[in-house]
């Protein structure tokens, strides 16, 4: 004992450690409480008794708190500032991040950057896009480890348990993903976008969703322009291992069967969160006019063909509306995290 004392002071676990690497790897930088209830869940009903929220949240933390103090030692995780709201936030280091590659089983070009900086100023978009990831994952406590807590306690974890499930696992995510109209995967040129989240649960029936998380402080133009970059990186094409040219996005993700020989872009699901001044009732109906040629449908043989438009979806946080109408309607709601079809 008193030699793992030695290698991590704080007395973390391995496993403790390795959900830290993980969580850290697809989020880049977030606060212990987040990592927390992803990670560890379970623990969100537990040290109830505390007299404040406060005490409570620093209870719940602590082993995760730890393991990122003993992370720190060995140079994997480095303190990153702090969120709006007073919480220290944590990230990787390039030596973090290559660990996190192997424990999210994920190639080092595809695990982004440190973000090392990003909480100079609050961090206040990372920390939305964290919280759409969370709100999606809807993590679910495991009620074994809940055995001797409060039946308050154990109420509201069974309510967790029996809502409906998230999407994925915290390896079906990742954030800040380059996506080059111009360059390549490692070195991405000008003029191309950098997608929020991305998420991959085809178990789930979601082969391939992109997330935007808008803050209400861009304007629709500002938006709209984001989507035209999408638009060119999935027109994008580039030669395959076969030696036949692809959409580039085709050569690293999964793609729902097309229909009709209909080759639909893939959707793109903008998140409205109300921090901001700008009202998403004003800005979507700009929007749809500026970007009705990526999404609308053409009248084709009798029915409307979606080939090679994308799917573009909005919702607002914690609302569970609908905002798109083409070309098909779906719910995505933020509150429960599970996208379905209406």
């Amino acid at each position: 004992m008193a030699g793992k004392r030695l290698t991590n002071p704080a007395g973390s676990s391995n496993d403790l450690r390795g959900d830290v690497l993980r969580v850290l790897g697809v989020l880049k930088v977030a606060t212990a409480d987040q990592i927390q209830r992803i990670a560890s869940p379970h623990l969100t009903y537990r040290h109830t008794s505390k007299a404040t929220a406060s005490e409570r949240k620093t209870a719940r933390t602590a082993s995760h708190a730890g393991a990122l103090s003993d992370l720190r030692k060995h140079g994997l995780a480095e303190n990153g500032g702090t969120s709006r709201a007073g919480e220290s936030l944590r990230n990787l280091t390039a030596k973090g991040l290559e660990a996190a590659s192997y424990e999210l089983g994920r190639p080092l070009t595809e695990m982004g950057s440190t973000a090392r900086g990003a909480g100079s100023s609050g961090a206040t978009h990372p920390m939305a896009v964290n919280e759409t990831v969370i709100a999606l994952l809807r993590p679910k406590p495991d009620l074994r480890l809940l055995t001797r807590e409060p039946a308050e306690a154990k109420a509201a974890a069974q309510a967790a348990v029996d809502a409906l499930a998230g999407v994925g696992s915290i390896a079906s995510y990742a954030t800040e993903v380059p996506l080059p109209a111009t360059g390549t995967w490692g070195a991405p040129g000008k003029g191309g976008a950098q997608a929020d989240i991305v998420l991959t649960a085809p178990q789930h029936g979601i082969p391939l969703l992109f997330i935007e998380v808008d803050n209400c402080h861009e304007t629709a133009e500002e938006i709209a322009a984001k989507l035209l970059k999408y638009s060119r990186f999935f027109k994008r094409q580039i030669k395959d291992t076969d030696g036949k040219d692809k959409p580039m996005w085709r050569t690293r993700w999964m793609a729902r069967v097309a229909e009709r020989g209909e080759a639909p872009h893939p959707p793109v699901l903008i998140v409205f969160n109300r921090l901001g001044a700008r009202d998403p009732n004003r800005t979507l109906p700009r929007l749809q006019e500026l970007t009705h040629p990526l999404w609308a449908g053409e009248p084709a043989d009798g029915f409307s063909s979606y080939d090679r438009k994308i799917l573009a979806l909005f919702t607002r946080t914690g609302s569970g509306s609908t905002f798109v109408v083409q070309p098909r309607s779906v719910t995505v709601d933020l509150r429960v995290g599970s996208p379905r079809s209406s």
